[in-house]
């Protein structure tokens, strides 16, 4: 089961349980708030209000376990459940406490937390409060999991011993315990984004830099305002290309870089570069993965140039295509073998321009599906055309923070 089917099929468990268990309570304690709410029946409102705590305390888990994350979700996981007090714990101390007696309890609840730490079983027993005023007579310590085990303890503490409570209890820690784990798919997606958006710069920086600036300096002499006016692109393409945030970028913004990069391929290249440019501007704030678009036209130059003594044109073009806005970079060059291309998107030659490829190819469909990997067309001798489509809508694709 994936990570979301198993996230889906938890909550429900957890919030239906808690429904049946919260029922009492919250019917007899309407508030003038659920009594202006036309609901329906005591279960339909009790279901209602579970699913809206619920969905308030996701937010915070989502972003792992830590206390001010701790903090926030306990306020919200107390009344899902109807106890006395709750605390959330990791495995070294407790996190967050939310409702009375903090004061004489919190010190003994990592005591009580030991034994599940070890066993990641559920258990109840006595709080071990000696005050005979205190309303927290009994407690419920459920284990949080993740991929490397148990990661804390939810404690539920009510003012007797209860079998529902127990099974409650466990129901919302395994909620809880799977919001925790898609934090760290989330932290593991985010880790392997960054790792393909590093070795997309890997190979940028070695030739493309040392070749710009080359080019540049044979302009200081002969034609300085050229040289300062590649200087600016060059700051500008570099600036852009090794950012530190941002998942997503603009068509817009990446046509920008693309034009930088080929200014500076042009004051090495000369004539030989001819550039064709076709952007329909309603596509130009269409968000895509972010330095998708270079490694293409960097490759169409490097078989088009690099590997040829001929005069190579690249033509980039971007149009709108209803729900998609679809992208060519095609050039004129000396093509590849089929075969050979298949290898370099199979991963098994990932070397020179193969990164390039396969990285971008791999971060489409990671994205958008597999049915929007690239479209290429290449034969030895024949030039190569890359299309690339993005769909101007998918949840979860918007444009970060630069």
């Amino acid at each position: 089961m994936s990570g979301i089917a198993l996230a889906a099929a938890t909550a429900v468990g957890a919030v239906l349980l808690v429904a049946g268990f919260a029922l009492g309570r919250l019917a007899a304690r309407r508030g003038a708030r659920t009594a202006d709410l036309d609901l329906g029946t005591p279960v339909e409102r009790a279901t209602f209000h579970t699913l809206h705590t619920a969905s308030l305390a996701a937010p915070p888990l989502r972003a792992g376990l830590t206390e001010e994350t701790a903090r926030k979700a306990a306020r919200r996981l107390r009344p899902l459940l109807g106890t006395e007090a709750l605390c959330l714990t990791d495995r070294s101390a407790v996190l967050a406490w939310d409702g009375p007696g903090e004061g004489h309890h919190r010190d003994h609840v990592m005591e009580q937390v030991a034994e599940i730490l070890d066993s990641g079983r559920s258990r109840s027993t006595h709080s071990g409060c000696a005050d005979v005023d205190c309303p927290l007579r009994w407690a419920v310590i459920a284990p949080l999991t993740g991929e490397d085990g148990v990661l804390g303890a939810l404690v539920a503490y009510g003012s007797r011993e209860s079998a529902v409570l127990v099974r409650a209890a466990t129901e919302v820690a395994r909620w809880v315990s799977v919001q925790l784990e898609l934090a760290e798919l989330d932290r593991s997606r985010t880790r392997i984004v960054e790792a393909e958006i590093r070795a997309l710069r890997a190979q940028i920086s070695p030739h493309f830099i040392f070749n710009s600036l080359a080019a540049i300096a044979s302009f200081v002499r002969t034609d300085p305002e050229r040289a300062r006016e590649l200087l600016l692109e060059f700051a500008d393409f570099t600036r852009y290309s090794f950012r530190r945030h941002g998942e997503f970028a603009q068509l817009a913004d990446e046509l920008r870089a693309i034009e930088q990069y080929l200014a500076l391929a042009g004051a090495r290249f000369g004539d030989r570069l001819k550039v064709t440019l076709q952007i329909a501007p309603e596509v130009l704030p269409v968000t895509l993965p972010f330095l998708c678009l270079q490694p293409l036209v960097e490759n169409a130059v490097k078989h088009g140039l690099e590997d040829s003594v001929n005069a190579c044109r690249v033509t980039i073009a971007a149009r709108d295509a209803g729900a998609e806005a679809v992208v060519t970079i095609e050039d004129d060059g000396v093509g590849m073998d089929p075969a050979e291309l298949r290898a370099i998107l199979a991963g098994e030659r990932p070397t020179g321009s193969g990164i390039g490829l396969s990285n971008v190819d791999e971060r489409l469909r990671q994205v958008y599906g597999a049915e929007h990997g690239l479209v290429i067309e290449t034969g030895l001798s024949a030039g190569m055309k890359v299309t690339v489509r993005i769909p101007k809508y998918r949840a979860g694709v918007h444009r970060g923070t630069p």
